[in-house]
């Protein structure tokens, strides 16, 4: 975590890392400077452009795993960031979500019908008397899971537990809650 933080400050300071006599971290990609710098101008959900930095490099890191292309991982937690906090859920509670719904598959199918990243179930669109929206849609996917997470937690006043096993149609059962919230803090916790 200190290398990613010396590599986020030397990015915000627009110097090289072996610009001062610490231990040398490897330099950062000019390619992923240049999509971060991209990310961080279109993040508009962000208080300013420094939490942007650190917020996007920090969570870039540990999805590089799940999705490879530098690109489209930042597209990714720019929406992810832009939909959770629209909500006003935790970003990192959400990819915590996505993780366990889908391990980031934007194309991923249940057996019970439920697609992409969020895993939305498709009855929501004729609920929503929007029957052609594309719950493959990384957008349109997150914004309808994150609304029915919110929805689910408000709810349940609060109780992060219940509103998982709403979420996941699984009331009475702590089996999905628990690897969420595993996952949450195993992987994606981030520290107010």
């Amino acid at each position: 975590m200190l290398r990613h933080t010396w590599i986020v400050l030397c990015l915000a300071l627009s110097v090289s890392p072996g610009t001062f006599a610490v231990e040398q971290s490897p330099p950062v990609d000019p390619q992923l400077r240049a999509l971060l710098m991209e990310a961080v101008s279109q993040a508009d959900s962000f208080a300013d452009h420094f939490d942007a930095q650190v917020w996007l490099l920090d969570m870039s890191t540990r999805l590089r795993r799940y999705i490879p292309d530098e690109e489209e991982r930042l597209r990714f937690l720019r929406l992810v960031h832009r939909e959770a906090k629209r909500a006003e859920l935790k970003p990192d509670l959400v990819l915590a979500v996505i993780h366990v719904e889908s391990l980031f598959d934007r194309y991923a199918l249940s057996r019970a019908g439920a697609q992409g990243v969020m895993q939305v179930m498709p009855f929501w669109k004729a609920e929503l008397g929007r029957p052609d929206d594309n719950l493959i849609d990384l957008a349109t996917n997150l914004r309808y899971g994150c609304t029915i997470l919110k929805y689910y937690l408000d709810m349940e006043k609060g109780n992060l537990r219940r509103a998982l096993a709403r979420y996941n149609g699984s009331l009475g059962s702590h089996r999905y809650p628990d690897k969420v919230q595993d996952y949450w803090y195993q992987f994606w916790y981030v520290k107010d």
